[in-house]
């Protein structure tokens, strides 16, 4: 089996035709549980942290709901973290290990990141609250950038749909996860006593970052020891060059327009949604009223309804996009509806109104996350390059949800917490639309 690729294959043609005869049916079946899970715990890390723990910090630091501080701490590591996808991706597209290209960065970004994070629990100003949470995320970023290219490294063609939808299965179950562990749900809502989860607040603090930080190192062991990755000792090796490096983290809109479209689109859709999402304890608190006592529990069964509604509609659209065959049209459909959503907080500022929203844009989302990876997939420009690439288009992926609360704070400061949604609304909708550029996916 050779793997000179000439340079202009697609990672779609190329990889996905590579992994149909090279990978073993029992790695692959151990990788429908493995990948999904390891995402689980990076997502447990980005909204447990971003929508719990980094508010409740910056709160215990101010000493109020300073959206300003807020703003400040996330904006910090903002360059850091956008940044570190694309370097740790074309990273690992160089690496030669008989462990593969992939799981040695998977495994030193897990261990890292568990470090940063104990670290950051420790913070006690903003400034060293944004600091470590720059580096967290710059960190884990590389552990983002190699872990999603294991679906086009590895993932036949014909399964892309369903891979997606279970690599989509991340933002879900992530955010039940923290939702659980961190904030707690009132059983009244489900015709029960007490406050499910939440465990007395035992993690709304340093505790939650030792947490997260012990799943992300478990997760990466055990997709690195079941999923093993190909020795990738006998693959060529290019001679380094400093200036082709960093030209590598250019992929021109002119030669791949369907690859910038597909930027676009997610960067929208995504953007759209965490802006409001990450502003969930505040807005909650200002703009709907929820009393304190109740605050955390309501936040906790928000995100909980919001998660279930997205794992209901990712479960039943990823495979029903490989029957069809077609995912543009579920990408577009999806992004329109998460935008029209984004309105009803707007035009009902209650706890019924968010309770809605969180249905309505929970199916939205599930939709979009079921299929966007499988476009992604489709439109890769080079297989040689799939993890820098991949990279590239994870800013789209993790860039908003490091961006969403500066985003936010900008906006709640210029025209108060609903100028949020037909923001968001506006955002999502340019999403939706740049699908349609895309030409050479169905």
């Amino acid at each position: 089996m050779t793997h000179s690729l000439p340079e202009n294959a697609t990672a779609a043609a190329v990889v996905g035709a590579d992994t149909d005869a090279s990978t073993h049916p029992r790695r692959l079946a151990r990788l429908y549980v493995t990948l999904p899970a390891a995402n689980i715990a990076l997502y447990l890390l980005w909204l447990g942290v971003g929508g719990f723990l980094l508010p409740i910090q910056v709160a215990q630091i101010t000493g109020t709901n300073d959206t300003s501080a807020l703003s400040t701490a996330s904006t910090t590591g903002a360059v850091l973290a956008t940044i570190g996808n694309p370097v740790f991706g074309q990273l690992s597209d160089r690496t030669r290990s008989r462990f593969g290209r992939r799981a040695p960065w998977i495994l030193l970004c897990a261990l890292l990141g568990a470090v940063a994070l104990t670290a950051q629990a420790h913070a006690s100003s903003i400034a060293t609250l944004g600091l470590s949470w720059g580096v967290v995320q710059f960190i884990m970023n590389g552990y983002q950038a190699a872990l999603t290219a294991a679906m086009p490294d590895r993932v036949p063609v014909a399964r892309y749909g369903t891979f997606s939808a279970l690599v989509g299965l991340g933002v879900p179950l992530g955010t039940i996860a923290a939702a659980l562990i961190i904030g707690g749900v009132p059983g009244t809502k489900f015709g029960l006593d007490g406050v499910i989860g939440g465990f007395g607040g035992r993690f709304a603090g340093e505790n939650g970052y030792y947490l997260i930080a012990a799943v992300i190192v478990v997760a990466a062991l055990v997709f690195v020891v079941l999923s093993p990755d190909r020795d990738a000792r006998d693959l060529p090796r290019e001679p380094f060059s400093l200036r082709e490096f960093l030209g590598g983290f250019w992929v021109s809109p002119r030669r791949h327009p369907d690859f910038g479209w597909a930027f676009v689109s997610r960067l929208g859709v995504m953007l759209g949604y965490f802006i409001v999402l990450t502003y969930n304890l505040y807005l909650l608190a200002d703009y709907i009223k929820v009393p304190p006592q109740d605050l955390l529990p309501t936040v906790g069964f928000l995100m909980v309804v919001n998660a279930l509604c997205t794992v209901a509609a990712t479960v039943l659209l990823g495979p029903l996009a490989d029957r069809v065959g077609r995912v543009k049209p579920f990408v577009f459909a999806s992004g329109i509806v998460a935008a029209l959503a984004l309105s009803l907080p707007m035009l009902w500022p209650t706890q019924g109104g968010m309770l809605t929203y969180n249905i309505v844009g929970g199916l939205a989302f599930g939709a979009y996350m079921a299929v966007d990876m499988a476009l992604i997939t489709k439109v890769l420009p080079r297989a040689a390059d799939v993890g820098k690439d991949m990279g590239v288009i994870n800013i789209a992926n993790a860039g908003p949800q490091i961006l969403a609360p500066t985003l936010a704070g900008w906006i709640v400061a210029a025209g108060g917490y609903e100028a949020l949604f037909p923001v968001a609304a506006a955002v999502s909708l340019v999403g939706a639309l740049g699908v349609l550029r895309v030409r050479g996916v169905r």
